[in-house]
């Protein structure tokens, strides 16, 4: 498969295609600035097919031993580089990218399901996220400089960071780790969800000349491999992004040296349509914040409370529009929608279908069954006459289902939204961006938007309230996660 501009991407590419590369160069471990292959491995299940796809190296206890020391070695160097020369080093990692575009697409699409449009997307976001995160200045912080002193705060990096990664955007979820992680003069040891690592093991074969022998690390494995790096005491922070029952395990499992940890976990998002919004407006932007990436976005809308004056109209053309949508094969021309990304989502998906069927006053507008033959393919389904109490909008289903909660007061419609253990993100939509504005800060989220739903900016943090998270990515207080602030106190000038 050659590689296209980063302005181009061909288009035909096909799953054969990208499987016979697999077959001619498999994919390997990066350990110490090495290519490295494993006498274990497991395979990878392409979910448009649910069939073997490319077996994948697995790792031993041993060679996550053999990362961290490397990481280790690395690091007091890396360290002390020179932040423009780290932030260089990063930018031919974005460069790297978008060389290989058309690989890394190919390779998403066959791991994690998505159309390759979309795949393409997530490749150039992940590049531009690196460029952005680099932009940032690192430099101390003036506290204070008066006539009784002056007080700084310097940061100097964390050492080993250990990323652990999802599967349901496996490149622009790991790359920001690793781009924080570097710029702040960090080593890096990451592992890729056991659904999706083939597109993140061969960046990482492409990256491997451009850092240091050491400085990042990727291996493929399993929730023991996960396990392992979580209590390894040579690993000095934890990054993460999964659900919160794991990100709980992590948790415990970091506490043996009091690792720093950053955890973007599951969101149940609301989000709230006032009655001065106009549907005929909103509704596009309400479909695709709800059901981007098969729904399989831990911040995409998952309760939609709409005023009940607007509520049949908000329903019928939501449902208008999954209806038309082309759910299909994720390599063939115009799907727009692939599958659920695997197996055991694809189970929780119909297992809440089925519980939704079966709720009095329930209507299933649209969808609400998989599709006939292999894959785990779901209709986008919109759900009308629920509410609280009920397992599709009390639960994060992670999958193409949106339940449409009608609301005759405001007040009670912000309670209700945030009567839940989750509080990644919401979002309010009205005619008055004023009065929306008011009531968005009401929501209890790490992030809320207003007429809108989804969408980091590189710039400012991002994370979850409440059960959703600890810590922040993105922006200066992400960079700052990954480094440890040192409080100097100085005489004054003379």
């Amino acid at each position: 498969m050659t590689s296209s501009s980063p302005d181009t991407l061909s288009t035909d590419i096909t799953a054969a295609q990208v499987q016979a590369t697999l077959v001619q160069r498999p994919v390997r471990h990066l350990i110490g600035g090495q290519l490295v292959n494993s006498a274990q491995t497991f395979s990878v299940i392409h979910p448009g097919t649910g069939a073997v796809c490319a077996p994948c190296v697995e790792a031993t206890r041993a060679d996550l031993d053999h990362a961290v020391a490397s990481a280790r070695a690395a690091q007091p160097a890396w360290g002390a580089t020179p932040p423009a020369e780290r932030r260089a080093a990063l930018l031919q990692l974005a460069a790297v990218i978008r060389t290989h575009q058309d690989e890394l697409t190919g390779l998403i699409t066959l791991e994690q399901g998505k159309p390759l449009a979309t795949a393409r997307m997530e490749v150039g976001r992940a590049a531009m996220l690196v460029e952005q995160f680099v932009q940032m200045e690192i430099a101390p912080e003036s506290l204070r400089d008066d006539a009784t002193g002056r007080v700084e705060v310097h940061y100097r990096p964390l050492g080993v960071v250990g990323a652990i990664t999802p599967w349901n955007m496996p490149l622009v979820l790991s790359v920001p780790k690793i781009a924080h992680a570097l710029y702040a003069g960090n080593t890096v040891v990451l592992k890729p969800s056991p659904y999706t690592p083939l597109a993140i093991l061969r960046l990482a074969e492409y990256a491997r000349t451009l850092f240091p022998a050491g400085v990042l690390n990727v291996l493929a494995g399993g929730n023991a491999l996960g396990q392992w790096i979580s209590e390894h005491p040579g690993i000095d922070k934890i990054s993460f992004t999964g659900s919160i029952a794991t990100g709980r395990r992590v948790m415990a499992s970091a506490a043996g040296n009091l690792k720093r940890l950053t955890l973007e976990l599951g969101g149940n998002d609301p989000a709230i349509v006032l009655p001065d919004a106009s549907i005929d407006t909103i509704a596009q932007a309400l479909f695709d914040a709800s059901f981007v990436n098969c729904g399989q976005v831990c911040m995409a809308i998952k309760r939609l409370y709409v005023h009940a004056s607007l509520y049949e109209q908000a329903c019928e053309r939501l449902a208008q529009i999954a209806r038309a949508v082309k759910v299909g094969d994720p390599f063939a021309p115009g799907t727009q929608m692939g599958p659920v990304q695997n197996r055991a989502q694809f189970d929780i998906v119909q297992s809440i279908l089925a519980d939704t069927w079966q709720q009095p006053g329930a209507r299933v507008l649209a969808g609400g069954h998989a599709l006939p033959g292999d894959g785990y393919f779901v209709e986008p389904t919109v759900v009308a006459g629920l509410a609280e109490g009920t397992r599709l909008v009390d639960e994060e289903p992670f999958g193409p289902v949106l339940p449409v909660i009608a609301y005759t007061d405001i007040d009670d419609a912000i309670a209700r939204a945030n009567r839940s253990p989750y509080g990644l993100g919401a979002s309010v939509w009205g005619g008055d961006a004023v009065r929306a504005s008011e009531l968005a800060l009401q929501l209890h989220a790490g992030t809320v938007w207003v007429n809108r739903h989804m969408g980091a900016d590189p710039f400012a943090p991002f994370g979850g309230a409440r059960q959703s998270g600890i810590g922040r990515q993105y922006g200066m207080a992400g960079l700052k996660g990954y480094m440890e602030g040192v409080t100097l106190f100085l005489p004054p000038r003379r």
